[in-house]
């Protein structure tokens, strides 16, 4: 017995307001015609009450009164069409603006309409779907501009580090020692420029790619384990108790793709937990997929700054006390979803969780 698909509700509703849109603007426009028609009549009866009729003999007197006739719907359906069309018009001209102002770079311009043409369904979709575009587009601004602020920040602290002790090493008349430290700042504060740069070149590529390449079958948990042991460096510093507790897990996936997302997790871990504090790594079984866990403790996200982890350029460290520039979870995301996974995070009772949900085929 074959079933019966499921009727999209929501689309059916959208087609039927829209339609119901047309079908009243296609009303207005016939009310017009027959406005200019029974005027057009109306002057025909009034001209034959007044004596002026047609004679059969009187050619004419006929030619006149249909030139009088053709004359007067003329001017008649060009002033009805004049007037009633800046009537429908009048919400086109300002979805017009409105864009224009949109292009020009105000994005926090709002289509707003009267309140009986806002009851319309179709019109209200209409200005819910521009008013959504708008508000998406200053949230984008205004992240790209705290960005460029952050990153400008970020870009010159290891600049200015690595042009001072460069000044220092070239001055001479140095200890060994502190030859050899200059030297380890200028190497940290370089690979910091170089870190940052590549998250940006990742961004890029990973938001351009639309298909899953690469995809070969590894060791999803040996993978884990070497993401911890590339980070040990950040981790050992402060004193952190790291927990590892998982089996084996193989998996389909784009192996190089996939160990940027958990030096991000790791990394962002690490760098939120107090020193000795916590960070516990799980991989969990789920049938079909596998869930890795990473969870530290700390302070926890605020829920209103929950949902915009994920976006581009965001930090959810105003203060910018921690080093970052609001890429890295935005690559986890994208690679996340490029292998039809999912990723989500939790933070209550001083545990933040960073789930990762992929299928172990692609």
């Amino acid at each position: 017995m074959k079933k019966i698909p499921q009727i999209n509700i929501e689309k059916i509703k959208e087609r039927t307001s829209r339609m119901s849109l047309t079908l009243a603007l296609s009303i207005f426009v016939f009310v017009i015609l027959l406005a200019a028609i029974g005027l057009t009549a109306l002057g025909l009866w009034l001209l034959t009450k007044a004596g002026v009729t047609v004679d059969i003999n009187g050619e004419l007197q006929l030619g006149q009164v249909i030139l009088f006739m053709f004359l007067i719907s003329l001017i008649i359906g060009g002033v009805a069409v004049f007037f009633s069309s800046r009537l429908p018009l009048k919400p086109v001209n300002e979805i017009i603006n409105k864009m224009n102002r949109l292009a020009s770079g105000d994005f926090k311009t709002r289509l707003k309409f009267g309140d009986t043409m806002s009851a319309h369904p179709a019109v209200k979709e209409l200005i819910t779907s521009f008013n959504t575009m708008a508000e998406e587009l200053e949230n984008t601004e205004m992240l790209r501009n705290d960005f460029i602020n952050a990153f400008s920040h970020e870009f010159k602290t290891p600049i200015v580090s690595i042009t001072g002790f460069a000044n220092l090493l070239e001055a001479g008349d140095l200890t060994e020692e502190q030859r050899v430290q200059y030297a380890r700042a200028i190497r940290e504060e370089s690979l910091r420029l170089s870190s940052m740069a590549s998250n940006v070149l990742n961004l890029t590529k990973v938001e351009n790619q639309t298909i899953l390449t690469d995809v070969s079958r590894f060791n999803l948990s040996e993978q884990v384990r070497s993401a911890v042991l590339l980070l040990e460096e950040k981790w050992s510093g402060k004193n952190i108790d790291l927990l590892l507790d998982f089996d084996e897990y193989m998996i389909e996936a784009n192996e190089e793709m996939l160990k940027q997302v958990w030096i991000n997790l790791i990394d962002n871990a690490v760098k939120f937990v107090p020193r000795c504090g916590t960070v516990e790594l799980e991989v969990i079984d789920e049938g079909k997929n596998l869930c890795v866990r990473i969870s530290n403790t700390g302070s926890e996200i605020p829920p209103e700054k929950m949902e915009k982890i994920f976006a581009k350029f965001y930090q959810a460290d105003e203060s910018h006390a921690t080093q970052g520039n609001g890429i890295g979870l935005a690559i986890v995301k994208s690679i996340v979803e490029l292998h039809r996974g999912k990723v989500g995070v939790t933070s209550n009772g001083g545990i933040t969780s960073f789930c990762v949900t992929l299928p172990k085929k692609q």
